[in-house]
């Protein structure tokens, strides 16, 4: 990730509203006395501006008659640009995008709204853009700190296979209105690893099969200072973690892996596991999947590169906690050794499981990881994993759904849910849905053929598997992927789960 640069300029609100102007023309012979001469003629301008009535009312707006024509030509008020932002192009050749935000918004709004005014000034690749925040002190932080972080977000370069990249990376942002005491250090680090979750996300399978995957893991490790311990197939077998080999078991490669990542905090209180599912591709196994539900499954390993995410995050923004990363890696491919209907296999913690479907492979491997991760008696155990397609159907693209065996975890969840932007919906738990997953020859079901509330029994099955009680949260990442960005992101592949985590790390 090449790192963008930020400048910032403290400027009180009269000096902002004062400073030198030169004149420069406006289509239809009008003149605007207020393009800021220390602008290049090639700069990309951001305005961001508090909720007000009227222009009027926002005393230190530059440029302030440049989008009262452009308002005046579009016969729209102030109010619209809550939602849509404004664009207009500078006879001096600059670009001026002016967005507003309303304090009581929620947090996906607003990043929405900003979303959509960063990318109106980096679709033309540019390689700096400025930002002027307005209003209050505290609103000129408030929005400084989103507009960073979306800016930071959306500037990020993603993998690209094309034979010439002829793409502009972002190299800088300028900051006018508001000073940060740690440079932003929050935004950066979330940013980064929202970043790193896309990326992994986003490589083709061949670019990440297990065995590169954990050599990524040990590479970031090492860079970072985290403790690394793998699990290959040679030790699960010998521990008996049959659930997840019997997914594994089916590459002609033997490269699947649980891998524990250890970070350690000197003022840490608690410590809280992160769970993720790694399948690096998905084909359904002996249950194949028809192509067009195949197509993008080297993206059924995003639970893992969110919880990586988190992980990256909480590390550089020196969050105060301790977290272990245990990651579920492997591919479900279809081979004679690949597992099939009716095996019985005997997980990790003893319990015997019926296949009833190679496709909910998901929850296998996971089964096995919960139970080390458990183990370890954390004080908060939290697993992402794109897991069922009913949790799609449930609640489409633009929410996650989560589950929780703690009243007050849920609450926590729902509200980093809230705080962060990343939207998240609670489903029921009840024990009595896992009366579906009897099965006559074993402990229990993986799944049932019919696949009804196939996203609530997954969560039943998980439970089982899951030692020493602890208070524990299951993401289901349904908008792991939404066509045209969801919230602060515009890439489809959002890297949703990484802003949530951090949200709950501070609430937990």
């Amino acid at each position: 990730m090449s790192p963008i640069k930020i400048i910032t300029k403290q400027i009180d609100t009269i000096k902002l509203a004062t400073l030198s102007l030169s004149p420069c023309s406006l289509p239809g012979g009008e003149r605007d006395a207020g393009s800021l001469h220390e602008f290049r003629s090639n700069e990309h301008l951001l305005f961001v501006l508090p909720e007000a009535k009227s222009l009027a009312q926002i005393a230190d707006l530059p440029l302030k008659e440049v989008l009262q024509a452009r308002m005046k030509r579009r016969d729209s008020k102030p109010d619209t640009l809550k939602k849509t932002p404004l664009s207009a192009d500078l006879a001096s050749g600059a670009r001026a995008t002016w967005i507003m935000l309303a304090d009581k918004d929620s947090a996906f709004d607003r990043q929405t709204a900003l979303r959509k005014a960063v990318t109106a000034l980096l679709d033309e690749q540019p390689r700096s853009i400025t930002i002027v925040v307005t209003g209050t002190p505290e609103q000129r932080q408030c929005n400084a700190e989103l507009a960073i972080y979306v800016a930071l977000l959306n500037g990020a370069q993603l993998p690209q296979r094309k034979k010439k990249d002829t793409r502009k990376p972002l190299r800088k942002i300028t900051l006018i209105g508001h000073v940060s005491p740690d440079d932003f250090l929050l935004q950066r680090a979330q940013a980064e690893g929202n970043t790193l979750a896309r990326e992994l996300t986003m490589l083709p399978a061949n670019d990440l099969t297990p065995r590169l995957y954990r050599e990524r893991i040990r590479d970031l490790a090492k860079a970072e200072g985290w403790k690394v311990e793998e699990y290959d197939l040679k030790k699960l077998r010998k521990m008996g973690a049959g659930a997840f080999v019997a997914v594994a078991q089916g590459s002609a490669e033997e490269d699947a892996a649980i891998v524990h990542l250890s970070l350690r905090h000197a003022d840490a209180k608690q410590t809280i596991a992160l769970v993720g599912k790694g399948i690096c591709f998905d084909t359904g196994g002996h249950n194949l999947k028809p192509a067009r539900y195949m197509h993008g499954m080297h993206e059924d390993m995003n639970g893992s590169a969110v919880a990586l995410g988190v992980a990256l995050a909480a590390s550089r923004a020196g969050l105060p906690v301790n977290l272990d990363i245990w990651l579920a890696l492997a591919q479900n491919h279809i081979s004679p050794a690949a597992y099939k209907q009716n095996d019985v296999v005997t997980a990790l913690n003893g319990t015997t499981i019926e296949i009833i479907h190679t496709d909910a492979e998901g929850r296998m491997v996971l089964a096995d990881t919960l139970t080390l991760a458990s183990r370890q008696k954390p004080d908060l155990l939290i697993d992402f994993a794109t897991l069922t397609g009913s949790m799609a159907s449930a609640l489409g693209a633009r929410y996650s759904g989560i589950f929780s065996n703690r009243e007050k975890q849920l609450d926590l969840a729902l509200a980093a849910g809230k705080t962060s932007g990343e939207r998240v919906s609670a489903f029921p738990l009840d024990a009595d849905y896992e009366e579906a997953l009897d099965s006559q020859i074993a402990d229990i079901k993986q799944c049932t053929m019919e696949g009804d509330a196939d996203h609530i029994l997954a969560a039943r099955f998980l439970l089982r598997f899951i030692e020493n009680d602890p208070a524990w949260i299951h993401m289901d990442l349904s908008a792991s992927n939404c066509k045209g960005g969801l919230g602060a992101v515009a890439s489809d592949v959002n890297g949703f789960g990484v802003g949530w985590g951090m949200a709950l790390l501070s609430l937990a």
